[in-house]
């Protein structure tokens, strides 16, 4: 057993918390980031993609959304404006306030989010398929550790 004095002082340095912490960032930027981009088609942008996905749970105004999104409320509208004109987002009045309207998912949005989904996971799945048993092994206790991180 390798104790941690007698450990490579470059791995030594990557178990501190804080450069554990901004690798971890780095990888997982970088890996959504490529998610996003490789794997979102023709059909859908990615912000289109996200906002279909916050829809799939629930139906939600504008404002939510947009709070969501982090993103103002004129950009927005510009995204459920394109998603209403593809048929994969509907509008309909609010229960409660006549000023606001509530944004769901349609059929046709639930199918274009799951193809993009499915294209996502293939995108993947392709590059851990040329990986190491040890490194998918390495990976998938990673993934369990980052849900539970990301639970708490």
């Amino acid at each position: 057993m390798t104790t941690n004095s007698q450990m490579n002082p470059e791995l030594r340095l990557s178990l501190q918390p804080d450069v554990l912490a901004i690798d971890l960032r780095t990888a997982v930027m970088r890996t959504s980031r490529r998610l996003r981009i490789e794997a979102t088609g023709d059909v859908i942008t990615p912000g289109q993609y996200t906002v279909l996905a916050h829809l799939r749970a629930k139906s939600q105004t504008l404002r939510e959304l947009a709070d969501q999104e982090h993103v103002q409320a004129p950009s927005m509208t510009r995204i459920v404006n394109a998603l209403t004109d593809q048929g994969f987002a509907s509008r309909s009045p609010h229960p409660e306030d006549g000023r606001q309207v509530k944004v769901s998912i349609t059929p046709a949005g639930e199918a274009v989010l799951a193809e993009a989904r499915s294209q996502r996971t293939a995108w993947l799945a392709q590059r851990v398929a040329g990986l190491s048993e040890e490194d998918r092994r390495t990976l998938s206790r990673a993934a369990h550790i980052m849900q539970e991180l990301s639970a708490r």
